[in-house]
């Protein structure tokens, strides 16, 4: 900036009065132009677009934009995350404008409503707010009544109408007159308007009835229409971080990141150690954890639920002989932790803690059902074949079914890993897979071979 006025206060010296008002022109433009952000809202409302309109309002503000516009075209999704959107719009200081590019459905009306102005396309339409259920059936009384205030109290904000907002949510309300601006108004050609009936309103009904003020073709048009025609135009789109949470919080992503980490932990728990099958599936829990608390689907009770479980099935893998009370202690609260992930942080009724449960339920069968598979399939492989019985050999190749280690009864030996109650030891320098008698031996006790039947090789701890 200092620079700019030093070359203005040169050209006072060298150029004419014309030529210095040309460039004082010039530099007040490129100084005092206005900036405008637009965002586009399109598709399905999910809990991971908050993020992105919050982090681009919080922007906006820093940098003093003048305006920011929403490209709106959505059929809605979510009513959490539509009411997280609202809340961050009517707190923004920065002018607001909802622009109904086709269809601005349940959510998207919401967060139209929430805008300090709406402009809508040809052919346009907004309203259907009614809450839903996963199955597509009306919600409870419960959840109705939060929606339908929800609309009327952002519709009020706006000084809109707020028996149009309501109606948009509740077929059974039914009015013939509407008060807009003063004025008492007849209303006879709006189909919601009758018990039974929900509140859809095209872009010329919208404009009659004060819930939009003005109809535009494109964003090109808009701008000229409220005064920005020449201000400097940014389009903001998600970033990396912000499409990975909206990927892993996909209802369908979510539940396979639950299956697969149950099913990691399940397997684990059957292993002596830790392994692979408990690096993935504990992956795809934090996965599945960090996406929803970013989306604030998961509160911090949530998740120290989930943690604290996690911490004590590990400990029960790793240091705790066996699994016993403090191992299912550990799985109980992972699984309640899991289960409070469903529930969205607003008032529901008894069908969506239904909702829940049923999802969870068929997450958790499901890992089971992925287990006892998986378990299946690996009893078959070679894999499991030389982690169980190594080196075996059969009698069609000359063999008998034994490693000559009946010599090794009444020896000393360690134990090469934990013994649950099989795993390793080391007798005389030979490595070799043994059953301990029946308790659960860490690695590193001092054990003696009790037995040899074949294969099988029982030790117990030494006492001396």
């Amino acid at each position: 900036m200092v620079f700019l006025f030093q070359i203005v206060f040169k050209w006072m010296k060298l150029y004419t009065v014309k030529s210095l008002l040309i460039y004082l022109s010039i530099v007040t433009s490129f100084v005092f132009s206005e900036t405008i952000y637009i965002v586009p809202i399109d598709g399905t409302i999910d809990l991971g677009l908050p993020p992105y309109i919050k982090r681009t309002i919080a922007e906006a503000e820093s940098n003093n934009v003048d305006a920011i516009i929403f490209d709106i075209n959505t059929f809605g999704g979510r009513v959490d995350a539509a009411t997280q959107i609202k809340d961050a719009i009517l707190g923004s200081e920065i002018e607001t404008i909802a622009f109904i590019n086709r269809r601005a459905i349940s959510a998207g009306a919401l967060i139209s409503l929430s805008c300090e102005k709406i402009y809508m396309t040809g052919g346009g339409l907004i309203g259907a707010a009614t809450a839903v259920d996963m199955s597509g059936k009306k919600g409870s009384e419960k959840v109705i009544s939060f929606m339908r205030e929800e609309m009327a109290s952002t519709a009020e904000k706006r000084g809109r109408s707020k028996a149009i907002a309501r109606g948009m949510v509740d077929e059974e309300l039914n009015f013939s007159k509407l008060f807009i601006s003063g004025d008492s108004v007849l209303v006879n050609d709006i189909e919601g308007r009758k018990a039974g009936k929900l509140i859809s309103l095209t872009t010329d009904q919208a404009i009659k009835y004060n819930i939009a003020d003005g109809t535009s073709e494109d964003l090109e048009s808009l701008l000229d229409l409220i005064g920005y025609s020449d201000a400097i135009i940014i389009e903001k789109v998600e970033n990396w971080s912000e499409d990975i949470v909206r990927f892993l919080t996909n209802p369908v992503v979510a539940s396979l990141l639950t299956t697969f980490g149950f099913l990691g932990i399940l397997f684990e728990l059957q292993s002596p150690g830790w392994g692979i099958p408990g690096f993935v599936g504990l992956t795809c829990l934090v996965l599945s954890l960090s996406a929803s608390y970013i989306a604030q689907l998961a509160t911090m009770s949530d998740m120290l639920f989930i943690f604290a479980g996690i911490v004590i099935i590990l400990l029960e893998i790793l240091v705790i002989p066996g699994f016993g009370i403090a191992g299912i202690g550990g799985f109980a609260l992972m699984i309640y932790g899991l289960y409070l992930l469903l529930l969205p942080d607003i008032p529901v009724g008894e069908e969506v803690v239904s909702q829940a449960m049923d999802g969870f339920f068929i997450g958790l069968v499901g890992a089971i059902i992925g287990l006892f598979l998986l378990f299946r399939i690996m009893i078959k492989t070679k894999f499991w074949e030389q982690l169980t019985s190594p080196n075996i050999q059969s009698k069609e190749d000359g063999y008998e079914n034994t490693f000559g280690w009946e010599s090794l009864e009444s020896k000393e030996g360690i134990a090469d890993t934990d013994l649950h109650p099989s795993g390793w030891a080391r007798v005389e320098d030979k490595r070799i897979f043994v059953v301990s008698e029946g308790d659960f031996l860490v690695k590193g006790t001092r054990i003696v071979v009790l037995s040899v039947d074949g294969n099988r090789v029982v030790v117990r701890e030494l006492i001396k």
